[in-house]
């Protein structure tokens, strides 16, 4: 048996020879580098709330799905929703401007520019999350009409904008007219 650890321990020893004389020190320490600046901007990298949507309407007369309402604003197919992801304020004790209590607007949000199907004008619209409280989990809404790139982060929807706030919890998200496009 002693012979066999004498056998592997000259073996591992002339194998890490050969590397260690192909390999320099620098080439070791340039892939730790690396690993560890990599392992710590993951972190920094936003997060994506998308995983969990997904929509399916009812089928209608013949098979065809029947015309969404553009002007409900409790539904996810409300004009002003064109870039909206989030839970809709309006199912969650806010309104479509203003915050459920206990929770207050995110001070950074993201913006879309919206078709209004009434007057076929097209109007800017600021989505805010509300923060403060978990989830509202209520009246889930994705649409990603026009939706850039994460790198544009004014015009990306997969964020936790409450991350500025105090309480980073995300609880659901308004959509306010800033003004015609």
């Amino acid at each position: 048996m002693a012979s066999f650890h004498d056998w592997i321990d000259r073996f591992a020893q002339r194998r890490l020879r050969r590397t260690a004389q192909s390999h320099g020190r620098r080439s070791l320490i340039g892939k730790l580098g690396a690993a560890m600046v990599g392992s710590a901007v993951l972190p920094m990298l936003p997060f994506d709330r998308s995983g969990q949507f997904g929509t399916a309407h009812a089928a209608g007369v013949g098979g065809a799905a029947p015309k969404p309402d553009p002007n409900d604003p409790a539904k996810c197919e409300y004009w002003r929703y064109c870039a909206f992801d989030g839970y809709l304020c309006t199912c969650c004790g806010g309104s479509l401007t203003q915050c459920p209590p206990g929770t207050e607007a995110s001070k950074v949000s993201w913006v879309g520019t919206c078709l209004n199907p009434n007057d076929n004008r097209h109007y800017l619209v600021s989505y805010n999350d509300c923060c403060g409280k978990s989830s509202c989990g209520q009246c889930l809404c994705n649409n990603n009409e026009r939706e850039r790139p994460g790198y544009r982060l004014g015009v990306h929807n997969d964020i936790n904008w409450c991350m500025a706030n105090t309480s980073p919890m995300f609880h659901c998200t308004t959509s306010v007219i800033v003004g015609l496009a």
